[in-house]
């Protein structure tokens, strides 16, 4: 399957909580290729399916070459004391904002055969995880900025040429 197009900030499926996958199917698997295709796109380090118009819990990640998926993620653990990390959004493209993010963070979900999976790690993969939760449980990474920092971000969406 080819990459599938990103929803913008605005779309609503971006502010809706997805709904955990009950059974994998024929669909789901099709939606995890379609995503892992998506998240190969050089500069991409994670993609959710709420992203490309899916309310599931599933997301794709694309972290120093490492690729993969998670279906029903779910935050497990996060340590180290809140950074603030530049960080920006296919949803959100051409803005990046300093958010507060935990240097470390675990997910547990499982895979398409329906086996327990664990993904954590620090750095990018700390900053993936979070964001691609985030985005499952239907917040984007401006909801998490400090309220200056918000108006600023939300007055450059305003503005912008794509909103």
């Amino acid at each position: 399957m080819p990459e599938r197009p990103i929803r913008l900030f605005g779309d609503p499926v971006l502010k809706t909580v997805s709904a955990p996958v009950e059974q994998v199917d024929d669909r789901v698997r099709s939606l995890v290729t379609d995503l892992i295709d998506s998240v190969r796109v050089p500069g991409r380090a994670g993609v959710a399916a709420s992203q490309i118009g899916v309310n599931l819990r599933v997301f794709s990640y694309n972290v120093d070459g490492d690729v993969g998926y998670i279906i029903n993620p779910v935050v497990v653990e996060t340590s180290g004391d809140l950074e603030l990390i530049d960080e920006g959004c296919l949803s959100v493209p051409g803005l990046w904002q300093k958010t507060p993010r935990y240097p470390f963070a675990r997910v547990r979900g499982i895979d398409l055969d329906g086996n327990e999976i664990e993904l954590s790690g620090t750095g990018l993969m700390a900053q993936a995880l979070q964001h691609e939760c985030d985005h499952l449980d239907g917040l984007v990474y401006l909801d998490r900025l400090e309220k200056d920092e918000r108006r600023a971000a939300m007055r450059a969406v305003r503005e912008s040429d794509w909103f």
